[in-house]
C-alpha cells in the first residue's frame, strides 16, 4: 500500500509556508534588535537570513527531487553519510525536536486563545492537550483533511500579517529607526550578525516540511521545486516588511526592550484592541504550525520503520486513509506527555541547536550526490541547485556558524543535548539487528 499523491502546487506551497510561520516572527524580533545596533541592521539581518532561508530551499529542492521519497531529510542523510545518521535525525526529531516543539505550540496555542477571551492566567494544559488530540484526529483520517486545515490556517495568519504591514505602512511611526546608526556597541560585528542569526533562523526554519510529504505530492519533481522556491520567498518578503514595521511603530531601542513586539506594534496601530487582536492571530498562527507539525513529521517515523529501523508496525499505513497512523498516534502521545510533564522547554533548551547539525549535514549532502549521482546520470526533470558550489556551500557555512553560536552561548546545554541524541545510537543498533535476524 502506498501513499496517496494528493497535495496539488498550492497545498505544497502552503506546508512551506506554514512550517515557516509559527510564533516566531511575532516574538523572536526583540532578541535580534537587542543584538544588533540599529534598526538598518537589524532589518539587513533579517534578509540574510531569508537568503540563507532561500538557499536552504534550492538544496532542499534538488535533494526532494533526486530522491522524492516519505521522510525527507532522514532519507538524504541515510543515503548520502550512513543509515544512523538518518536514524539519529528521526530519533531527535521524534524525542525532542518535534516532540518538544509540538508540546511548546500548543501551550503557546492555548495561552495566546486563553487570552484573546479574556481568560488569561487560567491553566492552560488542558486546551493545550485539547489541540493536540484535535489536530491529530484530522490527520489521521488523510493527508486532504489535513491539508485543508493547514490551507485555511496558513491563509488566515499570512492575511492577519498583511493586515498589520499595510497599517504599519499607511500610519506614521519611528521611521528614523530604520537607518543606520553611526556607531555601534557591538566589538565585533561578525558575532553579532551570528548571534542574531540565532533566532531568526529559528524563525525561518520549515521549509523542510515539503520534503517530508514528497510521497504525497502529485508530479514531485515539478511541484516540489516549485513549492519550496515560491513558499520561501513568501514568507521572506512578509518578514522583511513586518520587522520594517516593527521598527516603523516602535524604533530600535522600543523594539530592543519589548518582550511582545507583535502585541506593542499592534496596540500603537489599533489602539486597545491591537493586544486582543494579535492574541488572536498568534492563536490562529501557532494552530495552523501545531498541525503541520503532526502532517509532515510523522512521515519520517515511517520511512525509518519501513527500512527496519524502527518498530515495524509504524510502517503500516491506515487500510482506509492511508496515513501513518500509528506515527501519529506515539507522536501524539509523546507530545501530550511532554504538554503535562511540563519539561518540554528544556528538552527544547538541550537539542534545539541539533536541528542545524541535520541541516548542515543534508546542505553537505548536495556535494556527496554531485559526485554519487552526477548530474549527467539524472533525468532531466531533476532540479539542480543554481549557483552550486557556492548557494549550498554558504548554507552549510551558515549552519555552522548557527551551532557555533549555540555551543558558545551555553555550553552545558549543547553537551545535555548531544547526550540526548546519541541515546538514539543503542536504539538504533537494537533495531537493525533485529531486522536481520528477521532477513
Amino acid at each position: 500500500m502506498s501513499f496517496r499523491r494528493a497535495l496539488g502546487p498550492f497545498d505544497a506551497t502552503m506546508v512551506v509556508i506554514g512550517g515557516i510561520i509559527g510564533a516566531g516572527i511575532f516574538i523572536n524580533p526583540y532578541l535580534v534588535a537587542q543584538r544588533l545596533d540599529s534598526g538598518f541592521l537589524v532589518l539587513a539581518a533579517w534578509l540574510a537570513g531569508g537568503a540563507v532561508a532561500m538557499a536552504g530551499a534550492l538544496a532542499f529542492a534538488e535533494l526532494g527531487t533526486l530522491f522524492p521519497q516519505a521522510g525527507g531529510h532522514y532519507v538524504y542523510l541515510r543515503k548520502a553519510y550512513h543509515p544512523l545518521a538518518g536514524f539519529l535525525y528521526g530519533w531527535a526529531l521524534l524525542l525532542m525536536i518535534e516532540g518538544g516543539a509540538i508540546a511548546a505550540v500548543a501551550i503557546t496555542f492555548a495561552q495566546y486563545t486563553l487570552r484573546f477571551l479574556g481568560r488569561a492566567g487560567v491553566g492552560s494544559d488542558p486546551l493545550a492537550v485539547a489541540a493536540i488530540v484535535v489536530v491529530a484526529a484530522v490527520n489521521y483520517f488523510g493527508v486532504k483533511p489535513g491539508s485543508r486545515v493547514l490551507n485555511a490556517f496558513v491563509i488566515l495568519k499570512v492575511v492577519a500579517l498583511l493586515v498589520l504591514i499595510g497599517a504599519g505602512l499607511v500610519l506614521p511611526g519611528a521611521e528614523a529607526s530604520v537607518l543606520p546608526a553611526t556607531e555601534g556597541r557591538s566589538p565585533s560585528l561578525l558575532l553579532a550578525f551570528g548571534a542574531a542569526l540565532i533566532p531568526i533562523m529559528f524563525s525561518y526554519g520549515g521549509w523542510q516540511n515539503a520534503n517530508y510529504v514528497a510521497e504525497e505530492i502529485q508530479d514531485p519533481k515539478r511541484n516540489l521545486p516549485i513549492s519550496l522556491i515560491v513558499g520561501t520567498l513568501i514568507v521572506v518578503t512578509v518578514y522583511g516588511l513586518v520587522n520594517f514595521v516593527y521598527l516603523k511603530t516602535l524604533g530600535h531601542a522600543g523594539l530592543a526592550g519589548t518582550l511582545t513586539p507583535a502585541s506593542d506594534a499592534a496596540s500603537h496601530l489599533f489602539g486597545p484592541a491591537g493586544d486582543r487582536l494579535i492574541a488572536l492571530v498568534i492563536a490562529i498562527s501557532t494552530f495552523g504550525f501545531l498541525n503541520l507539525t503532526m502532517l509532515a513529521p510523522t512521515r519520517v517515523y515511517y520511512a525509518m520503520a519501513r527500512d527496519g529501523v524502527f518498530m515495524e508496525s509504524v510502517a503500516r499505513l491506515h487500510s482506509r486513509y492511508r496515513t501513518p497512523s500509528l506515527a501519529i498516534v506515539i507522536q501524539t502521545v509523546w507530545a501530550v506527555v511532554l504538554v503535562l510533564s511540563g519539561t518540554y522547554a528544556q528538552l527544547i533548551d538541550y537539542v534545539v541547536f541539533a536541528d542545524w547539525i541535520f541541516f548542515g549535514l543534508a546542505g553537505g549532502a548536495i556535494f556527496v550526490f554531485r559526485r554519487t549521482h552526477p548530474l549527467s546520470q539524472r533525468s532531466e526533470d531533476t532540479f539542480a541547485t543554481p549557483g552550486y558550489p557556492l548557494v549550498p556551500g554558504l548554507f552549510v557555512a551558515v549552519a555552522v556558524l548557527i551551532v557555533a553560536s549555540v555551543v558558545r552561548s551555553n555550553p552545558w546545554g549543547s553537551a545535555i543535548g548531544l547526550a540526548l541524541l546519541f541515546t538514539g545510537v543503542p536504539a538504533f543498533f537494537f533495531w537493525n539487528r533485529r531486522r536481520d535476524d528477521a532477513a
